[in-house]
């Protein structure tokens, strides 16, 4: 068998909370994984924060590190160490929109098609080993199942065990699947920063086109709206939002954040991947509890 060439790091966003959901994936080269988590421990430590999570982002503190976050990740994607791809959806939608919605299942179902798109983008022979984030909601071993071997021909056969394993011929193969503390391997942090800062777009996208207007002087995008209420949090992660926003554009990463209401990229195949799940056909449904 093959060593482990690259790993994915994994995590999510409001997964069973609000009208938008997401999940982050953070792929690299093994090459790469030590320096990247090394520089991330020290940015931290330098911070003074144990551990960055999102929905802390409320003080100066935790933007401050989210920044230096932001451009680690810019960085290593423009020199090709890493790639991040960030899928997000909407329970209003057509597929989600139905009674008995099995948030956990869906949730399994985003990951996999994630995972796929995301792992297929490596060029060359990979095998991977995956590392959600130890507090996730999902049954791992069932993903690991349901991921296994993912390329792009398939063919589907129920386990005893009741589980999904797709036979492929392999493009890569995931390995191995590990849950991990966070606070150990931050690079699971950069995943949940850009998977939070995905939902926040959207669901405070409003709000951030005023703090926008505030902050630099520009038109309104919404001329006739009533401005919103900031919150400390809000100014805190529009901060952020906009940094981010600023970064790929100056690097023409192909991130756009106004056209779609939230970010979203339109190339897949770039470094930086915020993909918008939208309903694929009249019978793609979210699974349900019955």
């Amino acid at each position: 068998m093959m060593g482990t060439t690259h790993v994915a790091y994994g995590d999510e966003s409001l997964y069973n909370i609000g009208r938008y959901r997401s999940i982050g994936v953070v792929s690299l080269p093994m090459s790469v994984d030590a320096c990247v988590t090394d520089t991330l421990r020290t940015l931290l430590v330098e911070s003074g924060l144990r551990e960055f999570k999102f929905q802390n982002l409320r003080q100066a503190r935790e933007r401050f590190a989210a920044l230096r976050m932001v451009d680690l990740t810019i960085e290593q994607a423009l020199c090709g160490g890493l790639r991040l791809d960030v899928l997000t959806w909407d329970t209003q939608d057509s597929r989600h929109r139905i009674k008995g919605r099995d948030d956990i299942g869906n949730l399994q179902r985003m990951y996999y098609h994630l995972l796929k798109n995301a792992l297929q983008r490596w060029s060359g022979s990979t095998s991977w080993a995956f590392r959600p984030d130890e507090n996730s909601a999902m049954d791992w071993e069932t993903v690991r199942d349901y991921v296994d071997g993912a390329g792009l021909s398939a063919q589907v056969t129920r386990q005893e065990a009741g589980l999904f394993r797709l036979r492929l011929n392999q493009d890569f193969r995931v390995v191995h699947v590990q849950e991990v503390d966070s606070r150990e391997l931050p690079v699971c942090q950069l995943a949940d920063l850009f998977a939070g800062l995905s939902t926040f777009s959207r669901h405070k996208f409003r709000t951030y086109c005023w703090w926008e207007q505030c902050r630099y002087g520009q038109a309104p995008l919404l001329p006739d709206a009533e401005p919103p209420r900031l919150s400390n949090s809000d100014q805190e992660r529009c901060a952020v939002l906009g940094h981010f926003d600023r970064g790929c554009k100056q690097h023409k990463l192909g991130v756009s954040l106004k056209s779609k209401r939230g970010l979203w990229t339109p190339d897949p195949s770039n470094p930086i991947n915020f993909w918008f799940y939208e309903p694929q056909h009249r019978e793609d449904k979210a699974p349900t509890t019955r």
